[in-house]
């Protein structure tokens, strides 16, 4: 638990003046320079301290970077570097603003920790140079918050997510206080307006704590922002009915707004910590009337704030032009240069740094030392704490199978069951979660329940289930906030899945584009650790979602993630229960991936024993011997298949043409990891060609049975030599309410239309010998059609053989 230190003597302090003299002027001096390399960092490529006038040729050819926002983020930092120093408090900074990267650059390289990274970029005359040059410059720093930055968990690039990764990052970290400035144009977007419903989640005696700074500088880009054009009553009615307690700071005379700030984080530090320890030693909460409100600061600052007020005689600070950067034409307009420096030099630079360009004694006296300082904060580099889960062995847990297809199983119920062993052995730890939008139970999860329950600290009622202030999983009827809670906790070195609607799962999209973008370089980090990987159970898919009709029907999840780099996206479709078990056990051990599992909730035949399964799973893609006749020879046509549905599918085609075609040599080729279909040069996973015609074979016909969109196995293909020869069945954007077989039929991906797709597509079904029958079974598949639809327009269910379809053919040669 976060301990106050003692304060400096009350003696030295006036009702409403937290800060002495000299911390007034250390805490504005720390703030001064921070603002300076600001400055800097967007204008200049040499004279770093103003040794000379400035010249056109030490400003930068393209100006980029966001002024308007990081005054204000530097305030924010060097008061909590304040409360850090004085308090004891271990502070994490995340910042929704995220464009403003220039203030967490200067503000590291102030306390040293981008030093630590960047050797190259000390803390003097030369390393302030290069801190400048690089910044937003081609091979150098980009302009937003980015895994370059230390102490940051949070990919600046898009708006929304900061409160909920704030949120994620303090589960299960009691000691962790994340300070995280919200910005008025993020507070307008949904993902956001979401988060600020996590602190009905948060449980105060396990988690740490979430202080909300929204940040109110008037602005977005060209508009004016909706929080900060409302009435202060409405907007603290607002923050209110959130379940926070807002403590205003505004104004615009820095030592005033000093004062204000430093009282305000006194003052929410002290009722974080009061939270806290009533929930972890006094009287336990035990209604909803007992959770906290936790504080949240409002801080009202001029956008630009310290900047130019006019430029060319128009208003440029406590204005939108304030954005991005105000002089733009400093390198062909005197005037514009002539302002720029004595901008800067307002900050007075000679008393901010010596003559070696080092911090002078007053800029660093308030920030921490060691893993203290912000951007050295452990939890942000969240591998380096990272313990690996105990899991169990999948074997232990799956379906005992006699031969394929024997049993039938809910694959993800079978999950569950392992998940929920999962939380047994890491219940110490408390570093594993799960997530997902009110589906835990729809999805067949809930044998997690036997071991834990849904974190919850709002109102409970006598009919609710499962419900507890310190569960381990995490539901709420947002799949970005699900996402949010997720990334924060896995950044911060824990371990997580989340299961989610397959055509839902798309919400997430733009967050999935910012995580992959963190990783893809933060692999390139040497001194970024490796994270758990980010999990997601992809269930109540397209095949299953007859009965919720066209809007519930889309597997597209899994070509946005196929469009990731190589070195981050995985994607996994075990056909059956075991499998399932098999690719989830790998999936919660790896580190730095984005996996996608897409598994199926219903009842379905269980292929392969343990041992196969995870023998398959290892292999990524192969024959299912058992259910192929060409061991004596090359195969007429291989029927390949990725997913569960169209595993069935397949396989209840080739019992027909066992049955009829019996002198068709058949190959069932079974796909789990779908980028092992990828040349090995595109992919880590990818098969040389060698093997890929081993399997699939270089000149003979392929029937493609897939899960989803059948443009991604051609886009995953098309390089190989036998290309033009696949042919792929899969959804075709055709849906509605009806029956799980008539889906596949809408879609052309049934049994009946894969039998004819043989015919149509084997060579050796043209011979005298062979053609009349083929001519004949595709004669009855078109008829099996006919039959079905009128089936199930009588009847509303399937065809009598189509459900009790079992498996029955023997393996072996022809």
């Amino acid at each position: 638990m976060t301990t106050l230190a003692v304060d400096p003597p009350a003696a030295e302090r006036s009702a409403g003046q937290p800060l002495t003299p000299e911390r007034l002027r250390q805490v504005d001096a720390q703030w001064r320079a921070a603002n300076y390399l600001t400055v800097g960092q967007i204008y200049l490529m040499g004279n770093p301290l103003l040794r000379e006038p400035l010249s056109p040729e030490q400003i930068k050819p393209r100006l980029l970077g966001h002024w308007g926002t990081s005054p204000g983020l530097n305030f924010v930092y060097a008061h909590l570097n304040r409360a850090i120093v004085e308090h004891g408090s271990n502070l994490m900074y995340v910042i929704g603003p995220g464009h403003g990267g220039p203030a967490l650059f200067a503000n590291t390289w102030l306390e040293g920790s981008y030093s630590e990274v960047r050797p190259d970029i000390p803390r003097n005359e030369e390393g302030m140079r290069t801190l400048f040059h690089e910044f937003s410059f081609p091979g150098g720093v980009p302009s937003h918050v980015a895994p370059e930055v230390p102490g940051s968990i949070h990919e600046g690039g898009e708006l929304g997510y900061s409160l909920a990764h704030a949120y994620g990052a303090v589960l299960d970290n009691p000691d962790l206080v994340t300070a995280c400035v919200v910005g008025d144009g993020e507070a307008e977007t949904g993902p956001l307006a979401t988060s600020w419903h996590a602190n009905k989640f948060l449980d105060p005696a396990h988690d740490g704590a979430v202080l909300p700074i929204l940040h109110l500088n008037g602005y977005k880009i060209a508009n004016p922002a909706v929080l900060a054009r409302i009435p202060k009553g409405e907007l603290d009615a607002l923050l209110r009915g959130y379940g926070h307690d807002p403590i205003h700071v505004e104004g615009s005379d820095p030592a005033v707004l000093h004062q204000q700030m430093a009282a305000a984080l006194d003052e929410a530090l002290g009722r974080i910590q009061t939270f806290q320890f009533l929930a972890r030693f006094g009287r336990p909460a035990t209604h909803e009337s007992d959770r906290p409100a936790w504080p949240m600061i409002v801080l009202r600052t001029a956008k630009g704030w310290t900047g130019p007020a006019q430029v060319g005689g128009v208003p440029v600070e406590g204005t939108w032009r304030a954005h991005q950067v105000p002089l733009p034409g400093v390198r062909e307009n005197a005037a514009h240069l002539r302002q720029l420096e004595a901008w800067m030099r307002s900050y007075r630079p000679e008393e901010l740094f010596d003559a070696c360009g080092s911090p002078a004694p007053d800029v660093v006296a308030l920030i921490p030392s060691g893993g203290a300082r912000m951007g050295s904060n452990r939890h942000a580099n969240g591998g380096r704490i990272l313990r690996p889960l105990e899991l169990p062995e999948p074997g232990e847990f799956s379906v005992a199978v006699g031969s394929p297809g024997g049993r039938c199983a809910e694959p993800t119920r079978q999950l569950g069951k392992y998940l929920r062993a999962v939380m047994e052995r890491n219940a110490a730890e408390r570093n594993f979660r799960l997530f997902g939008p009110d589906e835990t139970a729809s999805n067949r999860l809930d044998d997690v329940y036997t071991v834990t329950d849904k974190q919850w600290n709002a109102q409970t009622v006598s009919t609710d289930e499962h419900l507890a202030h310190d569960g381990r999983v995490l539901e709420v009827l947002s799949e970005h906030l699900c996402q949010g809670w997720l990334e924060g906790y896995l950044l911060t070195g824990r371990h997580g899945l989340l299961s989610c609607y397959e055509a839902f799962a798309h919400i997430v999209d733009s967050m999935v584009n910012q995580h992959a973008k963190w990783l893809k370089v933060s692999k390139e980090l040497p001194w970024r650790a490796p994270i758990a990987s980010l999990n997601y159970l992809i269930t109540s898919h397209v095949w299953r979602q007859d009965h919720n009709g066209f809007s519930h029907q889309d597997p597209g999840f899994i070509d946005h993630v196929a469009n990731k780099r190589a070195e981050v996206a995985r994607i996994y479709l075990p056909p059956d229960a075991n499998t399932l078990l098999c690719v989830a056990a790998h999936c919660l051990a790896s580190r730095d991936y984005i996996n996608v599992i897409v598994a199926g909730k219903n009842d379905a035949p269980v292929w392969l024993t343990a041992e196969e399964a995870a023998l398959h799973c290892a292999r990524g893609a192969g024959v299912f011997e058992w259910a192929s006749n060409d061991a004596d020879g090359e195969p007429d046509v291989v029927l390949a298949c990725a997913g569960d549905v169209p595993t069935v599918e397949v396989l209840a085609a080739v019992s027909i043409l066992r049955e009829r075609l019996a002198d068709l040599r058949v190959r069932v080729v079974n796909v789990v990891d779908l980028f092992r279909l990828q040349p090995a040069d595109q992919h880590p996973h990818g098969m040389p060609d060698q093997e890929y015609d081993a399997l699939f074979t270089a000149d003979k016909p392929v029937i493609f049975a897939f899960h989803g969109y059948p443009a991604l196995i051609h886009r995953l293909t098309y390089r190989r030599g036998g290309h033009s020869n696949l042919h792929v069945r899969g959804y075709l954007e055709e849906g509605t309410t009806t029956t799980p077989f008539d889906m596949l039929v809408l879609n052309k991906a049934d049994r009946f239309q894969l039998v004819i797709d043989v015919v149509d597509r084997a060579p050796e079904l043209r011979s005298p010998e062979l053609s009349e029958r083929a001519a004949q079974l595709r004669q009855d598949m078109q008829g099996a059609h006919q039959r079905h639809r009128a089936w199930i327009r009588a009847h509303g269910e399937d065809l009598p053989d189509v459900r009790e379809w079992t498996w029955h053919m023997k393996g072996g040669s022809a």
